[in-house]
C-alpha cells in the first residue's frame, strides 16, 4: 500500500473530541488505500506544564531526566490516538521513539535525527496494521536514553519518517489552513499560498514565520519530500491548504512570496573595535559558546585603525551577549570602548524566488519604507530574500506596506 504521513499539532489533540475528530481523518485515508503513520505533538499546553514541573523540581536540571518527563506528553497522545481508532474498528498501535526506533545524536533537549530504521513498522503493516500512530518530539540516543529534538521537532518527527519509509506525501496538521502571503493578524489582506516553494518556505520559517519548524522544511527540501500544511479544523477538501513542493512545480512565480517579520529584535554595537586580521571570530567565537543566536552582521569602515561591529540576535539574548563579550574583553581577546543594545527593533524580510530573475526588488523595498518614513538600521540580503532591521514600533506599517506594494494579495 502507499504510504501518507499525517502530523497533528497540539490544538489538533488538545482534548479527546479532537482526537476523536482528528482519527475520523485517519480513517478516510485509510478507506482511500493508504497505509498511515500519524505523527502525534503532546495535547495543547502539555509541553509548557511538563516543562514547569522540571525547573520547579530542579532549577539546575539534568538534560537526560528533563528529556524523560518532557517526552511524556507525546506518549499520551499517541496511546489515546490509537484507542480511538481501534474503538472504530482501524487497526492501529502507538510507537514511542525508541520502539521504532527513531536513533538520534546525544544531544538531550536538541537531539537530531541520524537514521529511522523501517523494519519494526513495516512488518506491523505487513501483518495487517493500517496505522501507525508515532510519539513526535522523541527518539533514542546511542546510549540508550529519551531523547527530544527540540521545540517544533514534531515537524521534524514527521518528514523524517516520510523520507525514510517513501510516502507519497507529508500533510502537516495545525491550527492554520495553510501558509499566507504574510501573518493575516497584521494584513487583512493576507492570502493564503496554493503552492510555495522549498527554498522559499525555508527562508519564511528562519525569518520568523512560525507554520513549520525550520528543519522539518530542510529535511523536505533534501529528501524531496512533498509537504502539505492545513487546518485540522476545516471540512474536508483533498485539495486544501498549501503545498511546499520543489520550484519547478510552480509554474508562475511571483517576485515575492511573501513578507515574514521577527518582533522581538535586538541590535548591538561594538563601537571602536581593532580592525585587524581574526577580530570578527575573537567576536563572535564567545557569542557563539554562550547560545548567542547572531543573525544580521554589519561592519562599518575602519578609521585610524579602529571599526564598528553591530550584530542583531533575539532580545532575550542581550543580557547572555553583554556577559560574553564582557569576558572576552577582561581575558584581553578583544578591545572595545562601549558596547550599545537597541532592544526596541524588529526584523522585516521579503521572500521570493522570482528575485532571481527580476530586477529592482530592493530599490523597491526601500522606496517603499522610505515613503513611510521608516529608517533602515541594518540590511541583509541573499539571493531570495532581503531582510531589514527597523524600530519595533514601525513593524507592522512595514509589514502592511510592503505586502500591498508587491501586490502580494493578488494569486
Amino acid at each position: 500500500m502507499p504510504i501518507l504521513v499525517m502530523k497533528f499539532g497540539g490544538t489538533s489533540v488538545a482534548t479527546l473530541d479532537r482526537i476523536a475528530r482528528v482519527a475520523k481523518r485517519v480513517a478516510r485515508e485509510v478507506a482511500n488505500g493508504y497505509d498511515v503513520i500519524v505523527i502525534v505533538s503532546a495535547m495543547a499546553g502539555r509541553t509548557n506544564e511538563l516543562v514547569g514541573w522540571v525547573e520547579e523540581t530542579s532549577p539546575m536540571f539534568d538534560a537526560r531526566e528533563y528529556d524523560a518527563v518532557v517526552s511524556s506528553g507525546e506518549n499520551v497522545t499517541a496511546g489515546l490516538m490509537a484507542l480511538r481508532l481501534q474503538e472504530m474498528d482501524v487497526p492501529a498501535r502507538s510507537w514511542q521513539g525508541w520502539q521504532v526506533p527513531v536513533r538520534t545524536t546525544s544531544a538531550h533537549s536538541a537531539a537530531r535525527i541520524e537514521e529511522i530504521p523501517t523494519a519494526n513498522i513495516a512488518a506491523k503493516f505487513a501483518e495487517g496494521m493500517k496505522v501507525a500512530v508515532v510519539a513526535g518530539f522523541q527518539g533514542i540516543s546511542p546510549e540508550g536514553r529519551i531523547t527530544t529534538l527540540g521545540r517544533g521537532g514534531s515537524d521534524t518527527t514527521a518528514v523524517a519518517f516520510a523520507a525514510a519509509f517513501g510516502a507519497e506525501r507529508c500533510d502537516i496538521y495545525t491550527d492554520v489552513d495553510g501558509v499566507y502571503t504574510t501573518d493575516p493578524r497584521i494584513s487583512d489582506k493576507a492570502r493564503k499560498l496554493d503552492k510555495i516553494a522549498f527554498e522559499e518556505m525555508l527562508e519564511l520559517a528562519s525569518l520568523g514565520a512560525k507554520v513549520l519548524q525550520t528543519r522539518s522544511v530542510e529535511l523536505a527540501m533534501r529528501y524531496k519530500v512533498k509537504l502539505r500544511v492545513l487546518s485540522s479544523f476545516e471540512e474536508y477538501d483533498p485539495n486544501a491548504g498549501t503545498l511546499v513542493c520543489d520550484e519547478e512545480e510552480i509554474v508562475e512565480q511571483n517576485a515575492v512570496a511573501g513578507v515574514a517579520y521577527s518582533r522581538d529584535e535586538a541590535k548591538m554595537t561594538l563601537i571602536s573595535v581593532a580592525d585587524r586580521p581574526g577580530i570578527a571570530s575573537a567576536i563572535f567565537t564567545p557569542l557563539a559558546e554562550a547560545g548567542v543566536n547572531v543573525d544580521m552582521i554589519v561592519q562599518n569602515i575602519s578609521e585610524e585603525g579602529r571599526t564598528d561591529m553591530t550584530f542583531s540576535c533575539p532580545v532575550g539574548q542581550v543580557g547572555r551577549a553583554e556577559k560574553a563579550l564582557g569576558a572576552a574583553r577582561d581575558r584581553g581577546e578583544i578591545n572595545f570602548h562601549d558596547l550599545v543594545a537597541d532592544d526596541a527593533v524588529s526584523k522585516v524580510s521579503i521572500v521570493g524566488i522570482g528575485m532571481r530573475s527580476q530586477a529592482g526588488i530592493a530599490a523597491k523595498m526601500f522606496a517603499v519604507l522610505a515613503r513611510e518614513g521608516i529608517n533602515i538600521k541594518v540590511i541583509t540580503t541573499s539571493e531570495i530574500k532581503i531582510s531589514v532591521l527597523i524600530d519595533r514600533k514601525y513593524m507592522e506599517l512595514a509589514v502592511q506596506a510592503l505586502h500591498d506594494a508587491f501586490e502580494l494579495e493578488k494569486a
